[in-house]
């Protein structure tokens, strides 16, 4: 029984991950940047954001087409649900997450006269229907929506604790080396 993830899975995993680390950072940052260095942060976390969002579909369709690895005997039962839950938990944020952000974004009072770049490379559509309310509805959909990803980010943030604290958990105190099934290289001694 093979009891790591695939190749896609791994890169999908860690790429994502970058992605959120990334994202969990900049907002943490702009506060200390000089004024001229925070629209580039931003626009940044956007286009990091909307990668996560392809990078998460993309990741979905892999692992409802590929099942992933057997958890390894010795796990409690408590363990696997929260394993199960955890994961679908993130799931759902990694794409919840960068979709409140776009239709903050969309909403922004200036978005009609202010692009936004993904990476710099070309323009990201903002979503036409949200543009087009009428300014006091805009207004409050951004200020709605920027409300909810600032929550679910606090949401994110204590899942992927508990994400790393489980993975830790098993690989020192239980020593299940649950890690060497999502690393990419794992040199065996």
């Amino acid at each position: 029984m093979n009891s790591r993830y695939t190749g896609v899975a791994i890169a999908f995993h860690w790429l994502v991950a970058l992605g959120i680390v990334i994202n969990l950072t900049l907002p943490w940052l702009w506060p200390h940047l000089a004024d001229d260095r925070v629209r580039p942060a931003i626009d940044l976390h956007k286009s990091v954001g909307i990668t996560i969002l392809g990078l998460a579909i993309m990741r979905l369709l892999w692992r409802l087409t590929h099942r992933p690895p057997e958890m390894p005997s010795g796990y409690q039962k408590w363990e696997i649900g929260a394993a199960h839950v955890t994961h679908w938990l993130l799931y759902a944020l990694i794409s919840a997450m960068p979709l409140t952000g776009w239709i903050m974004d969309s909403a922004y009072k200036d978005a009609a006269t202010h692009p936004m770049f993904l990476f710099g490379l070309f323009e990201w559509p903002r979503i036409g229907t949200i543009l087009s309310l009428p300014p006091a509805t805009r207004d409050a959909v951004h200020d709605g929506f920027g409300a909810s990803h600032v929550y679910l980010s606090y949401l994110l943030y204590t899942l992927v604790a508990f994400h790393i604290g489980g993975a830790l958990k098993h690989e020192w105190i239980d020593r299940h080396r649950e890690l060497r099934r999502m690393m990419p290289v794992w040199r065996r001694h």
